[in-house]
């Protein structure tokens, strides 16, 4: 009995209504994820890969796709036998996308066109860290750091060849470069461009190395660097320094200096975006009367009105006392305080004393289980004497 296939849309996993750009995004996901050479010896991937490559063939195709929306799988069934058997892929484009599946797998580098990998290149970028503190976020801060980075050789002048003698042409690229190969799919020969194993790309190879820099045409050394760090910065985010990274190849402008910022913990300010958080403590006293009391800020100490009646975890907002923006410094975030009345542990007898007759005036409330008990007994004493 044959097997019932799939509906194409659904085997790419797109809408009907869906355009050729879709489609053929769709397809190269698959394709790559599915493809024969990624998961060698495993026949239901190469079944997916094949079930893929037959709906995109027929649905990247205007006139397919118009039959198969009119008929659905019987507008191909003319004795074709399906997809491995004599399926027609005309007006199928596989050439882009297959060209950049190898690429992937295979790190061929595909350039297209063929044309010269060895002009100027921009470096590699470095990344490193710099500690700083919760204030320094606030307020911004110059650090010093201090790492190893590259630079051309003064006694080759960065050729990598001894002094006197010169570079030669790579003998494998011819000077371009990159070195072309053919790769067999199940589409015929795909072919694909790489950079060249012998000069890595740059076309020239080094026979006399120099002493100083053993061919490399670079010397490492410590050096300093200033880092400007802008206030508002956030834990893990990262400050970039141009043209401060590894130095470029054939000519081309260096890298950049990454330079991600790490936050110390602080004991009192918690961050979230832009809005400070934190807890501060005020006596019964003022919780109950109301009265000013000092609240610590990223900007030093405020004064603050408690309200009268103010309840234990209470929050309040301090506008415009959080962190800066790193877009716009007039912007700030807020500051939320949470409130949180302190209860004594130490009284002196007076201290006592006076606290039983603010109870007694205020309700009672030391004897208040007694009273519901004495109220029980005389319910009950009540009940039998009826």
């Amino acid at each position: 009995m044959a097997e019932t296939k799939r509906d194409y849309y659904e085997v790419l996993g797109v809408n009907k209504s869906a355009d050729e750009a879709e489609i053929k995004k769709a397809y190269r996901a698959l394709a790559k994820k599915y493809h024969p050479d990624a998961n060698p010896g495993d026949k239901e991937a190469e079944k997916k890969f094949k079930e893929a490559s037959e709906a995109y063939a027929v649905l990247s195709d205007p006139d397919k796709r118009r039959q198969y929306d009119q008929f659905g799988h019987a507008a191909f069934d003319g004795g074709s036998g399906g997809f491995g058997s004599g399926f027609d892929f005309t007006g199928a484009d596989f050439s882009d996308i297959f060209g950049d599946i190898f690429g992937d797998l295979f790190g061929a580098g595909r350039t297209r066109g063929g044309g010269s990998s060895n002009g100027p290149m921009k470096g590699a970028n470095i990344r490193t860290s710099v500690r700083i503190t919760f204030e320094e976020s606030v307020t911004g801060v110059d650090k010093e750091i201090e790492l190893t980075l590259k630079d051309p050789c003064t006694n080759c002048k960065g050729t990598g060849a001894r002094p006197g003698t010169s570079p030669e042409t790579c003998s494998k690229c011819g000077g371009k470069g990159q070195v072309v190969y053919t790769q067999q799919s199940l589409f015929g020969m795909v072919r694909n461009v790489s950079s060249c194993p012998d000069c890595h790309g740059s076309g020239k190879v080094v026979k006399d190395k120099c002493p100083e820099c053993h061919g490399t045409g670079y010397i490492s050394s410590r050096k300093k660097i200033q880092v400007s760090i802008p206030a508002g910065i956030d834990n893990g985010q990262s400050v970039r320094i141009r043209e401060k990274g590894e130095p470029g190849v054939n000519g081309g402008p260096r890298g950049d200096l990454l330079v991600e910022v790490v936050i110390q913990r602080h004991p009192i300010f918690q961050r979230n975006d832009m809005d400070v958080y934190s807890t501060a403590p005020i006596s019964f006293a003022v919780a109950t009367l109301g009265g000013e009391i000092y609240i610590d800020t990223v900007d030093g100490k405020v004064i603050y009105e408690v309200k009268a009646g103010t309840q234990t975890d209470t929050r309040v907002r301090l506008k415009g006392k959080g962190m800066p923006s790193l877009r716009n410094k007039q912007v700030r975030g807020d500051h939320y305080v949470t409130l949180v009345v302190q209860v004594p542990d130490r009284l002196s007898n007076e201290a006592k004393e006076l606290l039983k007759e603010f109870d007694k005036v205020s309700g009672d409330t030391l004897n208040a289980v007694e009273q519901q008990s004495e109220g029980k007994d005389k319910k009950k004493k009540g009940f039998w004497n009826k």
